[in-house]
C-alpha cells in the first residue's frame, strides 16, 4: 500500500474509533491552579479539589491549565506536573480530564500534548497562538494539526477565545477545515458571545461536541443546541447551573430563565466591582473552603476582607435555589 493510501486508511480507522467515543456533555469546570502564598504550585490541594467538585457541585469533567488555570503564566514543567496530578486524582472518580496544551510555541504545545497522552488524560485542547498570530485560517489549522498529531490517540478540541487571543476567525469557517485536516478533531470550546457563529457550528456539524464557554449566557447557547459548557463559575455554581439545564431540558423555560438571571445578577455584581480572574480565584477559596492561593503575577486581586461576607452571602443564596 502506498504511503498516501496508508495515511488515508489510518485516518478512516481513527474517525471510526472517534465516532464511537462517548460524547462530552454537561458541565466542565475550568479548574483554578492552587498555589502557595509564594505563588508556587500547591499540588496536595488537588485531591481535595476533585472531591469537592464531585460532592458539592456534581461536576465530573474538568478542563485543566486553561485561562482559569493561568496556563499561560505557568512553565511547561509546571503544566506537566499539574496534568499528572489532576489525572491521578480524577481517575475512577471523574468522567473526563481535558488538558489545555496551547502555548505561544508550537514545540511546547506538541510537547504538552504528547505528555497529556502519556499521563492518561482523556482529551486535549489548544488555543490559537496570540502574540504572533496566525496569518490565515489555513495557517491556524496547520498549527492545530501539528499539535493534535503529537497526541493522535486523544480527542482534540479547538479553544476559541477571541477576547484574549485577538484571533477572530469565524469558527463555522474553521470547522470544515479542521474536520478535513485533523483526524482526532472532536469539537470546540467556544468562549465567545457570537451565538450566530455558535449556532451555525452546532447545526452544521452535529457529529462534533460544541461546548459553550461564556457562563453568564449559557441559556442562550442551550437554545442554540449546545452539548455542554466549560467555565470557571461551575467550580462554585455547578449545582445551580445544572438546575437551570434540567429546567431547560424539561421545557420549563421560565424556571431556566429565573436561574440564569439569578446567576447573571451575581456576575453583574462581580463585574461592577471590576473583578476578574484573580478575584474569581479568591471567590472559589471562600466558597469551597479550599485555599487556592493568589493568582500569579501579572495578576493581582482587589477583593478585600470587607467583601468576603457579601460574596459568601450571595453565593449561599445561589447555591440554595
Amino acid at each position: 500500500m502506498g504511503s498516501s493510501n496508508w495515511n488515508l486508511g489510518c485516518n478512516r480507522v481513527f474517525l471510526i474509533m472517534a465516532s464511537a467515543v462517548r460524547r462530552l456533555k454537561g458541565l466542565v469546570a475550568a479548574t483554578f491552579t492552587p498555589m502557595t502564598a509564594m505563588s508556587d504550585l500547591n499540588l496536595p490541594v488537588i485531591q481535595q479539589y476533585v472531591d469537592y467538585l464531585i460532592e458539592k457541585q456534581n461536576v465530573r469533567n474538568i478542563f485543566v491549565n486553561g485561562t482559569t488555570g493561568e496556563g499561560m503564566s505557568l512553565s511547561v514543567q509546571e503544566r506537566k506536573m499539574l496534568a499528572e496530578e489532576w489525572v491521578k486524582h480524577a481517575k475512577n472518580k471523574m468522567d473526563s480530564v481535558m488538558v489545555h496544551v496551547g502555548c505561544l510555541s508550537l514545540e511546547d504545545s506538541k510537547d504538552l500534548a504528547a505528555h497529556a497522552a502519556s499521563c492518561g488524560a482523556d482529551a486535549i485542547s489548544a488555543v490559537s497562538p496570540s502574540f504572533i498570530k496566525p496569518s490565515s485560517q489555513d495557517a491556524l489549522v496547520m498549527y492545530l494539526k501539528e499539535v493534535a498529531a503529537a497526541a493522535p490517540s486523544l480527542p482534540f478540541y479547538y479553544y476559541h477565545i477571541p477576547s484574549l487571543t485577538g484571533v477572530r476567525y469565524q469558527v463555522f469557517d474553521l470547522m470544515g477545515k479542521m474536520q478535513k485536516e485533523i483526524p482526532s478533531f472532536r469539537g470546540v470550546k467556544f468562549s465567545d458571545v457570537n451565538l450566530m457563529d455558535f449556532s451555525l457550528c452546532v447545526h452544521n456539524y452535529k457529529e462534533f461536541d460544541l461546548l459553550y464557554g461564556v457562563d453568564e449566557q449559557l441559556l442562550g447557547a442551550l437554545a442554540c443546541g449546545a452539548h455542554g459548557a466549560v467555565g470557571s463559575t461551575y467550580n462554585y455554581l455547578g449545582k445551580t447551573t445544572y438546575k437551570m439545564m434540567a429546567a431547560f431540558e424539561k421545557g420549563d423555560l421560565l424556571k431556566a430563565q429565573e436561574l440564569q438571571h439569578t446567576i447573571q445578577k451575581f456576575m453583574v455584581f462581580v463585574f461592577d466591582m471590576g473583578w476578574g480572574l484573580p478575584e474569581f480565584k479568591q471567590i472559589m477559596s471562600l466558597n469551597s473552603g479550599i485555599d487556592m492561593g493568589p493568582a500569579r503575577l501579572p495578576l493581582l486581586s482587589s477583593l478585600q476582607p470587607e467583601h468576603h461576607e457579601s460574596v459568601k452571602s450571595k453565593l449561599k443564596k445561589l447555591n440554595h435555589l
